[in-house]
């Protein structure tokens, strides 16, 4: 069994691991356990992706919660943003995402949320990892906890959606869009497509059956969305969208049938809001350089914060920041609420079309334009410490930033080399004014690192 496989990784994303290995029954029920206590036994909203091993995951979390006296909320099969927005408008003292977002069919994950609806905060969630250590004091029998249902969180969570007060979308019905849906079997499938139909869509889905079988891998990367981008080219479709299995992050296949890149999706409702209202604009480290662009664009100050929705949307929310998020896709609308969701993102790209006239193409190309390279070393956990050191030798004379792993900043071009907070590798990014460039410097910084 590799290391990878026994590896439970607990850090401020949450608990992730393979299913059955590192993360087995016993050991949800056990954390489950603890974070009813860490959330003073009060209530807690839970819901799942679409996982084949979702079931056994929520019940055996549902039990660890129950033991401890604490109520619970089962919300079924849902979006990441639709729990987060639940605790958020509850009295509910926390929350449990059961997804392992873009991660492979063998992986699942605890996501553990705030009452405020937020991820809980690094330094709230470094005092939870601690208190894996005491020992867990269960509820007598007369303070057992109780399970209640609740099948309304979906249409809350439109109707949030609908409400976002700068939106016309009078004039997104006008337009009649045919758009193309791709939620990969995950749990997007009972909350996209109803979406798009409410703001007058005509809707093509595919891969919509929530049944864990994801129809291909399911991060929502270029490479992975041909079947999108054959059905709009297909259905001569306006619009493709396409979700991870747990709904926070958006990539948009133009009318074209062709990928717009992840980075776009966040770009082009940052254009659209900023028109609207002015105010700071909030995304990570490894987000394009066009955010900087639009913000001097605008007028308005831009803030890099670490990797990690809970590290934008904690600064969105202190900044009061109209539109943020982070390049892989998750838009953070702020009307809705302070994190990743892909269903506001469709709403905010349709808007940006429908009120401009414009295409996906289009909107695109008022944008600058730079090229991305990603790629990631898979190394010992032991080893990762040691890579990093090697990069203020190998990078002599550049300018760092050290807030999350090290940035190094070239001339018209950076590169990202940070430890993974969800999976055990290492993720080197570059961005530069052109994809050649972007590429060998992302491969020359691998092979320096490895050496």
């Amino acid at each position: 069994m590799s290391n990878i496989e026994n590896k439970l990784m607990i850090s401020v994303s949450g608990v992730r691991g393979i299913f059955g290995k590192a993360l087995t029954p016993s050991k949800a029920l056990e954390i489950a356990a603890h974070l009813g206590i860490f959330h003073n036994r009060g209530k807690i909203i839970i819901g799942r992706d679409s996982r084949t091993t979702g079931p056994t995951m929520m019940h055996a979390i549902i039990s660890g919660l129950l033991s401890v006296g604490c109520d619970v909320v089962d919300l079924g099969i849902v979006s990441t943003p639709t729990v987060l927005l639940a605790v958020e408008q509850s009295d509910a003292a926390g929350g449990i995402a059961i997804t392992a977002s873009h991660n492979p069919a063998q992986w699942n994950a605890m996501k553990l949320v705030s009452k405020n609806g937020l991820f809980l905060y690094p330094e709230d969630a470094e005092r939870f990892i601690k208190s894996l250590d005491e020992e867990i004091e269960y509820a007598s029998w007369k303070n057992q906890g109780k399970l209640f249902q609740d099948n309304g969180a979906i249409d809350r969570h439109i109707e949030k959606v609908l409400s976002i007060p700068y939106i016309d979308f009078e004039k997104i019905k006008n337009h009649h869009y045919k758009v193309v849906i791709d939620t990969v079997n995950g749990a997007g499938g009972l909350i996209s497509p109803k979406l798009l139909e409410k703001m007058g869509c005509e809707v093509i889905a595919i891969n919509q059956e929530p049944n864990g079988i994801f129809a291909h891998t399911p991060e929502p990367l270029n490479k992975n969305l041909a079947q999108l981008e054959e059905a709009v080219r297909t259905n001569k479709a306006d619009v493709g969208f396409a979700n991870d299995p747990d709904v926070d992050r958006l990539a948009i296949v133009s009318e074209k049938g062709q990928c717009v890149g992840e980075e776009f999706s966040l770009l082009i409702s940052e254009n659209f809001v900023l028109k609207k209202i002015k105010g700071p604009i909030v995304t990570n480290l490894s987000s394009s350089m066009a955010s900087d662009d639009l913000a001097k664009k605008y007028g308005v100050d831009i803030h890099r914060t670490k990797v990690g929705e809970i590290n934008v949307g904690k600064k969105m929310s202190e900044l009061k920041s109209p539109i943020g998020g982070e390049g892989n896709g998750g838009i953070i609308c702020p009307d809705v609420h302070y994190t990743r969701d892909a269903p506001a993102g469709m709403a905010l790209i349709l808007a940006a079309m429908a009120e401009s006239n414009k295409t996906v193409s289009e909107l695109a190309d008022e944008i600058p334009h730079y090229y991305f390279a990603k790629d990631k070393m898979k190394v010992a956990p032991k080893e990762m410490d040691n890579i990093l050191s090697k990069i203020p030798v190998l990078f002599k004379g550049f300018e760092f930033d050290t807030t999350d792993g090290i940035k190094i900043l070239g001339d018209k071009y950076w590169i990202h080399v940070r430890k993974s907070g969800t999976e055990p590798i290492i993720r080197v990014y570059v961005e530069s004014e052109t994809q050649e460039k972007s590429d060998r410097i992302c491969k020359e910084t691998i092979e320096k690192l490895l050496k």
